[in-house]
């Protein structure tokens, strides 16, 4: 070989070593702020907790051992599944609790003093992470057997014509049905005692909506609507319509009631990862083959919402690999990036795939995560990844937790602001109780001109003590909730957070 092909070859051979180090850096690199989560499923305990019917401490400690690993993997988010199938991981007086939580639905905790939700909240917020809600809005329950349902439950509590307006059985599941108002308010309902009675960073929804197809059973027969859809006072010419329509107007109505007491709250959607086909769509669709989508089966438009302003992020589940023929990741993530409307965009990643999928040997590829935080990355328009689920990242497959904690994720990363959220007009708060001595005045507030004392007798545990400090009278705020109350003009206003603060006069 003469000199000149070699020093040509080892030219080439540096240049290529210098980029993969290059790319290897980029990769390698922490954003200053990236949201990092993961999904918590409890519904058939997949996740949290190991199995129905653990003590209050039991729950304890198995949550917060679950949120030291994430921690450690410097994640700062979590989307704790709280409603699986029309029950509830938190107190309520009008939601009986979960069966994959305390065994029998319904049942009670062993302490009774004990809020899973509380603590699941403050456990996450003491390692500086967020806490989303997630809900399953439609699913009524996870099996066909009604008689183990509580007695809270409306499956159970309504009268039989009442039952057949807010209910269908398909599969071996029931549903509620989306085309009935008392269902979506109902549902609305649902969300609003949790953003009230609780310091949640987001209210989640996932993929679904009406129930996807099983094999040999018509959802057409299971729903039985179109006597309703014929009926009903609407312009509509396509039942397809009508049913996006139903899903529509419950994410509105939800979306409103948020903004309306916790306009900070943010609401977001998990959806399937393909919206629609090109081949249904030329315009729109995305360059997929995928058997199922959120328009044409799910009736989830996900586009609407963003475009209207209902949801502020969208983390679609694309939980396919990079060159996947009928639904390739790097495909999907540029299709997404390109149809927010200017909100957030996180990306689902599918943990539980990782060396364990039968029709696809890209996931035996231990790089496969990683190049895929590498697209990401590549985009300006991905804020961050959200992986499901925890139990299966945490059994670390191909090394992948090691890769993000020595790696992808080596380096802590704060979670994207949503400017949008901090120009919303705050509520207006009233002082509603005073008490104390002549040296000390105690304030206890609510939203008085916003909640009748049944829905929310006071926001949180908060107190303002009134005093003297070098001539100039002050007061100090301490409170539990997210937000700081100031005096203007004998009412209190939320402005931006600060735990406590003193407040010259």
């Amino acid at each position: 070989m003469n000199i000149s092909l070699r020093l040509s070859f080892l030219f080439l051979s540096v240049f290529c070593l210098t980029q993969t180090v290059a790319q290897t850096q980029k990769v390698s690199q922490s954003p200053p702020a990236e949201l990092r989560g993961a999904w918590i499923a409890t519904v058939a305990n997949i996740d949290f907790p190991s199995q129905p019917g653990l003590t209050s401490a039991q729950i304890k400690v198995e949550f917060d051992s679950i949120l030291d690993i994430l921690k450690a993997m410097n994640m700062n988010a979590v989307f704790v599944q709280i409603r699986p199938a029309g029950d509830a991981f938190y107190k309520s007086a009008t939601v009986p609790l979960s069966k994959f939580l305390v065994g029998q639905q319904g049942a009670m905790l062993d302490d009774s003093l004990f809020d899973p939700l509380e603590y699941m909240i403050k456990s996450a917020h003491d390692r500086r992470m967020e806490f989303h809600a997630w809900l399953n809005p439609y699913r009524a329950t996870f099996d066909p057997d009604t008689s183990a349902l509580d007695s809270l439950h409306p499956l159970r509590s309504l009268p039989d014509r009442r039952k057949a307006e807010w209910f269908f059985r398909y599969g071996n599941k029931w549903y509620f049905n989306p085309a009935s108002p008392s269902v979506r308010q109902y549902l609305t309902n649902v969300v609003k005692d949790i953003v009230l009675r609780y310091d949640v960073d987001g209210i989640h929804f996932d993929d679904y909506f009406y129930p996807y197809k099983e094999k040999n059973i018509n959802l057409d027969d299971a729903l039985n609507d179109y006597d309703k859809f014929a009926s009903a006072d609407h312009n509509f010419t396509d039942i397809g319509d009508w049913r996006r329509n139903n899903i529509n107007t419950l994410i509105e109505g939800v979306s409103k009631t948020i903004k309306k007491y916790k306009p900070y709250v943010k609401f977001g959607i998990g959806p399937f990862g393909v919206w629609r086909n090109k081949e249904r769509d030329p315009e729109r669709g995305s360059n997929t083959r995928a058997g199922v989508t959120c328009y044409d089966d799910l009736y989830a438009d996900v586009l609407l919402w963003l475009e209207k302003g209902w949801i502020d992020y969208v983390a679609p589940q694309i939980y396919w690999s990079i060159g996947f023929p009928a639904a390739d990741y790097e495909i999907l993530v540029d299709w997404w990036s390109k149809h927010l409307y200017g909100k957030q965009l996180y990306i689902g990643h599918a943990a539980y795939k990782i060396n364990n999928s039968a029709n696809d040997p890209n996931w035996e590829n231990e790089e496969e995560i990683s190049n895929q935080i590498a697209i990401n990355r590549a985009n300006p328009n991905v804020s961050g990844s959200v992986f499901f689920s925890v139990k299966p990242l945490l059994r670390n497959p191909l090394g992948v937790q090691d890769t993000l904690m020595s790696s992808l994720w080596k380096y802590p990363s704060l979670v994207p602001p949503m400017p949008s959220l901090s120009k919303a007009t705050p509520a207006t708060a009233t002082v509603c109780r005073v008490k104390g001595t002549p040296s000390t005045i105690q304030l206890t507030w609510n939203l008085c001109t916003l909640l009748s004392g049944d829905e929310m007798p006071f926001i949180s545990p908060s107190t303002v003590s009134m005093g003297r400090a070098s001539g100039s009278s002050i007061i100090r705020a301490t409170y539990w909730d997210s937000h700081l109350f100031t005096p203007t003009n004998g009412t209190l206003k939320i402005t931006p957070p600060s735990k406590e603060n003193t407040i010259p006069m």
